[in-house]
């Protein structure tokens, strides 16, 4: 089994975004880590969840050691991932995998996008490894932190470290106004006191967190500053603080999570005291994009796994994938991991626009990243769930993937805010960069570059998007409580029209570089199931939605929607 060679999203984000001078060499990684992913990664990520993390709080002398003790599985995903693939150093250096300078993002997601669909958990660790690696870069002083970057981007097993994110405290996960952590000044750093209370990968060596300085203002996220506390300090003795124990998962058993007590912990501090969490922001909505990216992995292997059970099992003398209630079961599925990875990897590329100094690009992945992290991560619950009882009881044992899968895939939307947080913020960005006018532009500018077999789609969508612009005036515009109480159903449409648009660009490209018409098919049955139809074509051509063969260009238009939606997302436009 290899991951990248039974995707047929992937091979299709690739084609469309990625540089020709870089698809080859993407293609070379994607086809090891597809293979790898598959086969022994697969093996380890199974074995590493049945035989979690165990702390050890004191040596046998009674010295407090707070050491964490790893599965050997664990251990050797751990070497995958962050030295044979370099997952956490790929947008911070060249000459990885054959690159001589520096990747572009859209590598480092698809990549980790395959190796996610073995294993879940160490997925976190690895992207706030990265994520501390570029907030470090941006915001600190390089003299002061450039060892500390070069660490955290090192793919040497002997030299490399890896970054953690410690926000959340008792009282204050959400309002981080409430943080209670506290720094106190010693010499040119500082010494911080408190309690953090959801800490993933609680002993890495890096840790980027926040706390109240003096004469900060205590009601207000102005009073908090970010830091950086090393694991282990110049001298070699371990940092002030203490590992109180793990926390007892529903998924990403793994990998631990722990909390977390600062007792004068030597720490430096990240740029302006006065803009901590503006700049933690930064950290957290890099992997909030991760999360999104993690949840699209769950689904495809989902997907991937249930229609492999279908065409084995039979069922009344026929396999259950010819059977017309599963085939419509399975579609929706399929459409909605396809249209996952297709919003995911089009944000990695603004990602890149915006990195480069493009502003427009910068205010576009401003709203993409809450949008693929508030849809996706939900959708991954349902799809995962939906899988899982294809396979029926033999879905629920722990012995195949999808108890994981569903397991893991609720964590998605917790991370990183959970879904009501990630909302909101979508409605902050409307509010103050007016969001959704400049995504809708955008996606009429893709829209209107489609070819004539796009078209009927192309036109459901714009009404769609002029639609969606006028009820996003009537949010912004009324009450806050109303606003606030529809802005959840209107990032998930604003999400869902991205996705279509983004699909018929995807369907655009592969008619005109030909490579035919499956791609089309793809885009009309998931415009069409989002306007309330059962796509006959496409149940007829599952085979090739599943597995990327081509149809002919009556069966893609075959799927066309009808008509574009009546309803309302959030009940301003009847």
């Amino acid at each position: 089994m290899n991951f990248a060679h039974t995707d047929p999203a992937l091979r299709a984000v690739v084609a469309r975004w990625a540089a020709p001078s870089d698809r080859d060499k993407l293609n070379t990684l994607l086809d090891r880590l597809g293979a790898d992913a598959g086969g022994r990664l697969d093996a380890l990520a199974a074995t590493a969840d049945k035989n979690p993390p165990v702390l050890q709080q004191f040596d046998r002398d009674g010295e407090r050691i707070d050491r964490i003790a790893y599965h050997p599985s664990y251990q050797e995903l751990c070497r995958a991932a962050y030295s044979e693939y370099g997952l956490s150093a790929l947008s911070h250096r060249g000459g990885l995998h054959g690159w001589d300078d520096v990747p572009p993002h859209l590598v480092k997601y698809l990549a980790s996008y395959v190796f996610v669909q073995a294993e879940f958990g160490l997925a976190c660790p690895v992207s706030m490894t990265d994520a501390a690696a570029r907030t470090l870069r941006m915001f600190g002083d390089p003299d002061v932190f450039g060892p500390w970057i070069d660490a955290l981007t090192s793919t040497d097993p002997d030299g490399a470290m890896t970054g953690a994110m410690f926000m959340t405290e008792p009282q204050a996960g959400t309002d981080i106004a409430r943080t209670e952590t506290r720094a106190e000044r010693d010499g040119d750093a500082w010494r911080l006191t408190g309690k953090k209370w959801f800490a993933s990968n609680p002993d890495a060596d890096v840790i980027v967190t926040l706390a109240r300085f003096p004469g900060g203002d205590d009601q207000s996220t102005r009073g908090v500053g970010m830091f950086m506390v090393p694991k282990v300090l110049a001298n070699g003795e371990r940092n002030s603080y203490t590992i109180d124990r793990l926390k007892d998962k529903l998924g990403t058993r793994s990998m631990p999570s722990g909390e977390v007590s600062l007792t004068g912990a030597y720490a430096l501090q990240v740029g302006e005291l006065d803009r901590g969490f503006r700049q933690m922001a930064e950290m957290v909505n890099t992997s909030r994009l991760s999360n999104a990216m993690r949840s699209s992995a769950l689904m495809r292997r989902a997907v991937r796994d249930a229609v492999d059970h279908t065409r084995e099992r039979v069922v009344f003398g026929k396999a259950l994938f010819d059977q017309p209630l599963m085939r419509a079961t399975l579609l929706p599925l399929a459409l909605d991991a396809e249209a996952a990875l297709a919003l995911v990897a089009y944000s990695a590329q603004c990602l890149q626009a915006a990195d480069a100094g493009d502003d427009s690009a910068g205010a576009l992945i401003r709203v993409l990243t809450p949008l693929a992290k508030h849809y996706i991560c939900k959708r991954a619950r349902v799809v995962t769930g939906e899988a899982m009882e294809v396979r029926g009881g033999n879905g629920y044992i722990e012995e195949w993937a999808h108890a994981r899968l569903v397991r893991d895939a609720h964590l998605g939307s917790i991370w990183e805010g959970s879904s009501n947080v990630i909302a909101l913020d979508v409605l902050r960005c409307m509010r103050k960069l007016g969001a959704h006018h400049r995504l809708a532009d955008t996606m009429r500018g893709v829209l209107a570059g489609l070819g004539p077999d796009c078209g009927p789609g192309a036109d459901v969508l714009r009404r769609r998007w002029n639609d969606l612009v006028a009820e996003g005036d009537l949010l912004v515009a009324g009450d806050d409580d109303t606003a606030q109480a529809g802005c959840a159903r209107y990032a998930n449409e604003l999400a869902r029209a991205a996705m279509a648009t983004l699909l018929y660009d995807l369907a655009d490209f592969a008619i005109t570089s030909g490579s035919g018409y499956r791609s089309l098919l793809v885009a009309n049955a998931y415009l069409s199931g989002d306007t309330g139809h059962l796509c006959g074509a496409a149940l007829d051509h599952l085979a090739a939605v599943v597995d990327g063969t081509d149809v002919v260009a009556e069966a893609a238009e075959a799927a066309q929607a009808a008509a574009p939606r009546s309803d309302s997302a959030t009940g301003v436009l009847l």
